[in-house]
């Protein structure tokens, strides 16, 4: 987030006296500051992403009952004839996890208009690569789940990456990995996380109301209207999203998809245009200092900044404003609501020897990994993509195992596939998968760096 005391872009004089925060005394200096630091790095949110993973971990096998008894409180919220009454854990699930996949679609709106994906040639072979990364997992697992006491109904848990975990595993890898790998990995999770959203919608949806949906097609049109006719106040719009938040929830659609339709419809241009913005607040500020009128100059300071803030995409101005309340409240709250299984010999040993759990980790571990890998070669050789400046194809395993990270939302997926010990099951399998994929993709990074040389295109 910019830092109005010395960020980017800014020219703060030192004369300028400064909050508690970014002043020079010894706590902010030396304790707070360096924690931003940390915590403003791809490192920092996955390793607050897998603290909570682990206290959910040490919690469910203390005391489960306390576990189960505490995010399984049911809290209603009623309005009217309607009432909503959700456990802890379901509030974390379909509500705040809205949220998270609002800020997905954000990325994917922005990337796709703006990033790498606007470029064809140049997201060939990131977007073959996720589809590779998708189909394969899912067909190993349904290869292994077909038959007598497999769980076909799983067959999506295998295809998500934890986008968190990966680039933090990657920040934390440094020069083992290509530079380029950072943007074509996101982009593998960018598109894999649209395919997420579209099987979340047409895979895991209950019996459909079309009163509701009607409902929420109706509030997705006066979304657009209002930005459209350039209405402005943030209230309004957070209104209509909770309207809506309701109205997919009760239509049978997961409530999720009401974030994902929100950041769809958020206006990916500014309000005003950024240079005769800039001309029009130059010439407000050199009239304030002319004068000595101090309503005057907190009027215009107020107008300054409504107006300088209006010259950014509200798409680029919601995503930074939701980022680190995404990275370190709600991906933590749902680590820590849905990673706390009791491990057993049993349930560990069930992972290894059963379809569902064997299923998960070849998915992951195998299918990811090799989709990627074929699907990026085909794309090269065959369709005329490149790959970025600085990656061969011997980077492609080691890129396939940190994709084979799927924790979060493999998580999702699984509580809403199964319930029960196939859910236990399920997660344990995801979680084993995750940190073996973590340990295979260093070793692989190093291996790749030891041995050195590339693969050529």
């Amino acid at each position: 987030m910019t830092d109005p005391y010395g960020g980017r872009g800014l020219r703060v004089p030192e004369s300028f006296p400064r909050p508690w925060l970014r002043s020079d005394q010894p706590v902010p200096r030396r304790l707070v500051r360096p924690v931003e630091r940390f915590l403003s790095v791809e490192a920092g949110s996955g390793s607050v992403l897998l603290l909570a993973a682990v206290a959910a971990l040490i919690w469910a096998n203390v005391s489960a009952e306390g576990y189960e008894g505490f995010w399984g409180t049911e809290i209603s919220l009623t309005a009217g004839s309607l009432e909503l009454t959700e456990s802890l854990r379901d509030w974390v699930n379909d509500l705040l996890m809205a949220i998270f996949f609002f800020l997905i679609s954000l990325e994917v709106k922005r990337e796709v208009l703006f990033g790498d994906l606007s470029d064809r040639r140049v997201a060939a072979a990131p977007i073959a690569a996720a589809i590779g990364g998708m189909i394969l997992p899912a067909l190993l697992f349904l290869l292994l789940n077909m038959g007598e006491g497999g769980s076909p109904s799983g067959w999506a848990i295998p295809i998500a990456t934890d986008v968190a975990f990966a680039l933090a595993l990657l920040a934390t890898i440094g020069r083992m990995a290509p530079g380029g790998l950072r943007s074509f990995l996101l982009t593998v999770a960018i598109v894999d996380d649209i395919g997420t959203i579209v099987v979340i919608a047409l895979f895991f949806t209950d019996d459909l109301s079309l009163a509701w949906l009607a409902v929420a097609a109706g509030l997705s049109l006066a979304v657009w209207l209002m930005s459209r006719v350039g209405i402005r106040h943030l209230a309004a719009y957070v209104a209509a999203a909770a309207v809506l938040w309701v109205a997919v929830f009760e239509s049978g659609v997961h409530a999720t998809i009401a974030g994902v339709i929100l950041g769809f419809l958020t206006p990916s241009r500014p309000f005003h245009r950024p240079d005769p913005t800039a001309r029009v607040i130059a010439e407000d500020l050199d009239e304030l200092e002319r004068t000595d009128d101090a309503e005057v100059e907190e009027g215009t300071m107020i107008s300054v900044a409504r107006l300088a803030g209006e010259a950014a995409s509200p798409l680029n101005r919601m995503e930074e404003r939701l980022h680190p309340w995404s990275a370190y409240l709600i991906l933590p709250l749902f680590a820590l609501a849905n990673a706390g299984i009791p491990l057993s010999a049993s349930v560990l040993g069930a992972v290894f020897t059963e379809p569902l759990g064997l299923g998960i980790l070849v998915g992951l571990l195998v299918g990811k990994p090799l989709g990627i890998f074929l699907a990026s070669f085909a794309a090269v050789r065959l369709a005329g993509a490149r790959l970025p400046e600085g990656i061969g194809f011997s980077a492609l395993p080691a890129l396939g195992l940190v994709a084979g990270i799927g924790f979060t939302v493999a998580i999702f997926i699984s509580d809403l596939a199964f319930s029960g010990a196939e859910l236990a099951e399920a997660k344990a399998a995801i979680l084993v998968a995750s940190a073996l994929a973590s340990l295979l993709a260093v070793l692989a990074f190093a291996a790749r760096r030891a041995f050195g040389g590339r693969l050529r295109e």
